[in-house]
């Protein structure tokens, strides 16, 4: 992670936020361009997206308490799959929003869902960037992901995963298309 300063405040903040259900409330994060976040178009590099993604899934780990248990394990948060739609840029100094939520998950992984929010000319909210990831947490010490039934018993909830929207199950299965290919030798 490139973003020290960032994930500095984002740790000292975070224990004074609200803390977030696991459906239904997402993590907020606001943010401005700034000129080490540009790339030569001069507006926001694509890859600086991921990186400030990074810090919108460690907020929901903190403030959902899934922290304490990934501490305590020594588990490590991976991101395994993900997909961006770019819709607008993001120019210098502009403000900007990152919405995390998790959308759904199975045994071993979840869905989480991340929106670049920013505002039009006229003030009206614009989604910039629309990205799904697939993560999980690693027990190195298990050689295996961690089950999510484990996990939620750690924050002490027993909630089903909602069914995957169609967005969802397009998304895994151009993963699992893509792993696929990646086996086949020419």
């Amino acid at each position: 992670m490139n973003l020290w300063f960032r994930l500095i405040w984002l740790l000292l903040t975070s224990p004074f936020g609200p803390r977030l259900k696991l459906l239904g409330d997402p993590s907020l994060l606001g943010f401005r361009v700034w000129p080490h976040d540009l790339d030569t178009s001069l507006h926001m590099n694509n890859g600086r997206y991921w990186s400030l993604m990074d810090l919108g899934r460690t907020d929901l780990m903190l403030r959902t308490g899934f922290w304490r248990a990934v501490l305590r394990h020594r588990w490590v948060p991976v991101v395994n799959a993900g997909m961006i739609r770019f819709r607008r840029e993001l120019r210098p100094f502009q403000p900007f929003r990152i919405e995390t939520a998790i959308l759904c998950w199975t045994e071993t992984w979840l869905v989480i869902q991340h929106r670049v929010l920013s505002r039009a000319s006229d003030g009206s909210e614009i989604v910039a960037a629309h990205t799904l990831v697939r993560a999980a947490l690693y027990d190195r010490k298990g050689r295996a992901y961690v089950p999510v039934a484990r996990l939620m018993a750690e924050i002490g909830t027993m909630d089903e995963s909602p069914p995957p929207g169609p967005e969802v199950e397009a998304f895994l299965a151009s993963e699992a298309a893509m792993r696929e290919s990646a086996t086949v030798r020419p």
